[in-house]
C-alpha cells in the first residue's frame, strides 16, 4: 500500500485502519522528551519494548513506566503498572495508543538504533565498542622489486 499524502482526518484514519502489518509497525513511532530531542535532534522514533515511557493523555495520565509489550493489531503498548480490573477481580493489560505517550528513556542495547538517531550510518561501529588497534609504520616495509627479464635465460 503506498502512502497517501492527504491532509482530511477521515483519510489518514482510513489508511491507518486497512494499513497492512508491515506498514503498520512504522506507524508504532512515539514523541521524545525534550531531552531526547536535544540530545538526538529528532523528534519522534519508533517505541521499542524495553523504552521508558510517560502516559501524557487518557485515563491513565501521568504514570511512568518501561513498556513491556507491543501490540501491532491493537496499535498500542502495555506499560508497566497499567492495568484494568474485571468484574469478577481478575486484571487485564491495558493498551495505550503511541500518540498518547512521551519516550522518557531509551533502550539502548540496540546499537543500529541508536546509530541511526545520532545520525550516522546504522552499521558503523560505536566508538566505544571499537578494539584499540596498534598502527603499522609504513615506512619500514620495504618492497622488493624484480627486473623484467631477470627469471629468463
Amino acid at each position: 500500500m503506498k502512502w497517501k499524502s492527504s491532509v482530511q482526518p477521515r483519510k489518514q484514519r482510513k489508511y491507518r485502519a486497512n494499513a497492512p502489518n508491515h506498514l503498520r509497525h512504522k506507524l508504532m513511532s512515539a514523541n521524545l522528551s525534550k531531552e531526547l530531542r536535544k540530545k538526538y535532534g529528532k523528534r519522534s522514533t519508533r517505541i521499542l519494548k524495553g523504552d521508558t515511557a510517560k502516559i501524557i493523555r487518557g485515563e491513565f495520565a501521568g504514570v511512568d513506566g518501561k513498556v513491556t509489550k507491543i501490540s501491532i493489531p491493537d496499535r498500542g503498548v502495555n506499560i508497566e503498572g497499567v492495568k484494568k480490573e474485571k468484574l469478577k477481580g481478575d486484571k487485564f493489560d491495558v493498551y495505550v495508543r503511541t500518540t498518547n505517550i512521551v519516550v522518557t528513556a531509551l533502550d539502548t542495547e540496540d546499537k543500529w538504533r541508536i546509530n541511526k538517531l545520532e545520525g550516522k550510518k546504522a552499521t558503523a561501529a560505536r566508538a566505544e565498542d571499537k578494539p584499540k588497534t596498534e598502527k603499522k609504520d609504513i615506512k619500514n616495509i620495504t618492497k622488493v622489486k624484480t627486473k623484467k627479464g631477470a627469471n629468463e635465460e
